[in-house]
């Protein structure tokens, strides 16, 4: 029976795909170095050309800690878990000849012997542009570049679709705000919420922070830990911010023949301050055509925003309006437009209505890009500021991707056989050239316009923005989330240089 060090250490040498178990022996005799990148090769979405590198130091900082548990084990421990190790090989696979020998020389060695490069996390890589590249040091174990492949892959295509899908709201946001209201206020537009329809807390955690490169409202708590455990030293700048906010079963609680005592008691319990209030429980516009307006003096007495939350229906003619509706309706008039007709609104300095800062809206089921992208237009074409409403981004956006989105692979271009360097390439003739892999050593360079762009076949690395992250079971090189979010900011900007070239 082993303990729950050895568990974990087993759990670790196990933590890749059953098929590449006995690739060790596959290889050529005599290979000595494997040399792989991850690319994202292509992508899903039209408007995407480049994508947020987001992920890599959490995952190393996860690596070391795992991978110290099996370095730390003593010797009757590791015969245990190597023991268990080949049972549950042959258990899989049947009798074979793949060993546990590997295993027990990197024990003895007590580090990983790897060297990752890679660009700067928050850099807008575009497709076809390798973010890293993992290679060996040590001739022994050439084995393990692509050992680590698996894993490499499940921790890193999430957050970085996640930051490239924020990212591209963001971008949308700042667009039309920059023409119709408050800048600063678009790093609040985009809430995320989509913690509970994600694959588990881990997906959730790594997700969430690729949301918040991008904007600063979450509910996803274990978002913020994940960057405050491996991104820390952020000297106070925030990372994700939340307010007191009800669900369907506070507003029921109180029946529905309660629902306006039920507001009543929610803004005593919060006489200042943002509060967010699901709406729809059962009649969304009985709340705004009566029970606001009977309150309407005391919200507008409150040292703070009510927030109003519907989470049903088409989101863009719930809160703009439904022009098939009959006229003067509730539902032909939208949330946005009843909240200024009780509330009035504001002309901004750029010749939009903003809402009185006493009340807001936000929608947050089912919110997509094209959603964003169609409300916000829509408000502005009423008179409306596009910041008038807040986005609750959940897991419709975050989890309804894969790794296909943006066709992300790690594959080995390089490798060294008796003491001689191959370039290798994989370009199946039955694909359509989105499978074909760079070869060769890799280097990634900017043009005068700032875009990164891939050297194959790279004989030196000057100016090579893969730069050293990891090397021999060390972390050389991290970033505190403050210099990541500044790194996309600064990205974001060159990227418009390039886009006009």
């Amino acid at each position: 029976m082993m303990n729950d060090r050895q568990d974990r250490a087993l759990d670790t040498l196990l933590a890749t795909d059953a098929y590449k178990l006995d690739h060790r022996r596959q290889y050529p005799k005599g290979t000595e170095f494997v040399y792989s990148n991850l690319t994202a090769r292509g992508t899903r979405l039209p408007d995407v050309d480049a994508t947020v590198f987001f992920g890599l130091q959490a995952y190393l900082r996860q690596l070391q800690q795992r991978w110290q548990v099996f370095f730390d084990l003593a010797p009757d421990e590791l015969d245990a878990v190597l023991t268990a190790y080949e049972q549950f090989v042959t258990a899989l696979l049947g009798p074979n000849d793949i060993g546990a020998e590997h295993f027990r020389q990197l024990h003895t060695l007590g580090y990983l012997p790897l060297r990752v490069k890679a660009v700067k996390e928050g850099a807008l890589v575009p497709l076809r542009v390798p973010y890293l590249t993992v290679e060996n040091t040590d001739s022994r174990f050439f084995w393990l570049t692509n050992y680590l492949e698996t894993e490499l892959s499940a921790q890193l295509w999430q957050p970085i679709t996640s930051a490239t899908l924020a990212w591209r709201n963001r971008t949308l946001l700042d667009r039309r705000a920059a023409l119709s209201g408050d800048e600063d206020a678009v790093k609040f537009q985009g809430h995320e919420f989509a913690y509970r329809g994600m694959t588990g807390t881990e997906a959730a955690a790594a997700s969430g922070a690729g949301h918040l490169l991008s904007f600063c409202g979450t509910d996803t708590l274990p978002a913020i830990r994940y960057i405050q455990q491996y991104y820390p030293g952020n000297d106070g700048e925030l990372i994700g911010a939340s307010v007191p906010a009800t669900e369907h079963s506070v507003m029921c609680a109180g029946g529905q023949d309660g629902e306006l005592q039920t507001f009543d008691r929610l803004l005593q319990l919060y006489p200042a301050g943002t509060l967010s209030v699901v709406s729809d429980t059962w009649n969304l516009w009985r709340v705004l055509t009566e029970y606001l307006p009977a309150r309407a003096d005391e919200i507008r007495s409150r040292n703070g925003k009510l927030v109003i939350r519907p989470d049903s229906g088409d989101p863009e003619l719930i809160l703009c309006g439904d022009p098939n509706a009959p006229a003067g309706t509730p539902e032909q008039q939208g949330v946005v437009r009843l909240l200024a007709e009780t509330f009035g609104t504001v002309r901004n300095d750029k010749g939009y209505r903003e809402l009185d800062p006493h009340v807001g809206a936000i929608y947050g089921d089912s919110i997509t890009y094209e959603r964003a992208d169609a409300i916000t237009r829509n408000l502005m074409d009423q008179g409306f500021s596009s910041t008038a409403v807040v986005f609750g981004f959940g897991s419709y956006t975050y989890q309804y991707q894969t790794r296909d989105t943006f066709k992300m692979a790690v594959k080995a271009t390089w490798v060294q056989v008796d003491g001689q360097g191959r370039d290798i390439l994989k370009d199946p003739i039955t694909d359509d050239g989105s499978k074909k892999s760079a070869t060769g050593r890799l280097s990634v360079r900017r043009r005068d316009d700032g875009r990164p762009y891939l050297i194959e076949h790279a004989d030196h690395e000057c100016d090579d923005e893969l730069q050293i992250v990891f090397e021999n079971g060390q972390l050389l090189r991290s970033h505190t989330f403050a210099e990541v979010r500044a790194n996309l900011r600064r990205d974001s900007v060159i990227r418009e240089g390039w886009t006009r070239t």
